[in-house]
């Protein structure tokens, strides 16, 4: 067997010959050889296997809060990758260069779970995040991966569509420490016409994270003009986050750029942002923020207690910060919501690209 495929759990064997894959929703049927939606689970000896287990789009150490997370470690850098495919068909998708990469044009880096917990620590790296395309398809990798950073002390980040079943979900956020979900609108008819999936199972992730899983969660809403951008749908995005998931999950607006199967759209104007900012306020979501534009006041953390400025930000670089080591507000002693350890770090918004190729150790048979 190639190095790079490993046997996987989360299938079955039909009634009329085919396997189904039970890592997500789409539930793809598969013949002998077939691969699925997402491509890099396949059908092979009459068993699911992963396709790309230790093998990269590429690594790079970037600002936490470019993930996007706010309340997560602040300041401090991250050591991303991706690999390839992905499990659902956005028309918008901002990363379709690795997301929709049938695996051999873009997997050029490898590495082992351990040499990629080595290189993170190495390099002065807090956390590791799976991003750029979806952890949900790789996820024997991304636990092992998980596994190696936690032995050293390092955390991990899904950045994820939340498209996923429930058994494999469980095991996963077992090793996860935070999440961001792409929750990218708030009708069934938009997810089924512009991503090629289903709204409710998100929801359901969604509810699973913040009530069962013990993982940081923050949510984006990337708006797109005349798609998803309504003041109705996002007041109800809003009302429900709210009422399903309570103030103070940290919801993220950011701003949409032509790409992909919609270069027909305009870019989303800053007003809609800070519309869509103060919408989620009304409707009683404390962390309301906007990405992708320049916009400090939208783009700062204030304090719920006595609305004290305490994490300015302008993009992903830090300003004045007013919170003592465990994220209490210095002014008036109000605990914000999320991981708080010590000091902010000093990484600001640089990136640097990093390689590791090195050989990759084969996951659990």
């Amino acid at each position: 067997m190639d190095r790079f495929v490993v046997a996987t759990r989360y299938w079955h064997r039909t009634g009329d010959g085919r396997v189904q894959c039970d890592v997500c929703p789409r539930a793809c049927r598969l013949q002998e050889g077939q691969r699925g939606f997402c491509f890099v689970r396949m059908r092979q000896d009459d068993a699911i296997v992963l396709t790309t287990y230790g093998r990269s789009s590429g690594y790079c150490v970037d600002p936490i809060e470019k993930k996007p997370l706010n309340h997560f470690l602040p300041g401090t850098p991250v050591l991303s990758f991706g690999t390839a495919g992905c499990n659902l068909g956005c028309r918008f998708c901002q990363n379709w260069d690795i997301s929709k990469s049938r695996e051999i044009d873009t997997l050029a880096d490898a590495a082992s779970p351990e040499a990629i917990a080595q290189a993170a620590a190495d390099l002065g790296c807090r956390s590791v995040a799976f991003t750029y395309n979806d952890p949900v398809i790789f996820l024997e990798y991304a636990i092992d991966v998980a596994d190696a950073c936690r032995e050293r002390g390092i955390k991990t980040v899904a950045v994820t569509a939340g498209y996923m079943c429930a058994d494999p979900r469980a095991e996963f956020y077992r090793h996860i420490d935070a999440a961001n979900v792409d929750l990218k609108g708030f009708t069934g008819d938009f997810y089924h016409r512009v991503c090629l999936g289903k709204l409710d199972p998100v929801l359901e992730t969604l509810e699973y994270l913040k009530h069962q899983a013990g993982v940081w969660l923050e949510i984006t809403n990337l708006l797109i003009p005349e798609a998803n951008d309504s003041d109705t749908e996002v007041s109800a995005l809003t009302q429900w986050l709210a009422g399903h998931l309570g103030p103070d999950v940290p919801v993220h607006f950011t701003a949409f750029h032509p790409d992909f199967k919609m270069r027909d759209r305009p870019p989303t104007p800053p007003r809609t942002l800070a519309k869509a900012r103060r919408i989620a306020l009304g409707n009683g979501i404390r962390y309301a923020y906007t990405g992708n534009v320049h916009d400090t006041s939208g783009q700062s953390t204030y304090c719920h207690g006595c609305g004290e400025l305490v994490i300015e930000r302008d993009w992903y670089r830090l300003g004045s910060y007013r919170l003592t080591g465990d994220g209490r507000c210095a002014r008036c002693d109000t605990r914000l919501p999320g991981v708080f350890d010590g000091p902010p770090g000093n990484w600001g918004q640089r990136r640097l690209p990093v390689r590791l190729a090195t050989p990759a150790r084969p996951g659990p048979p």
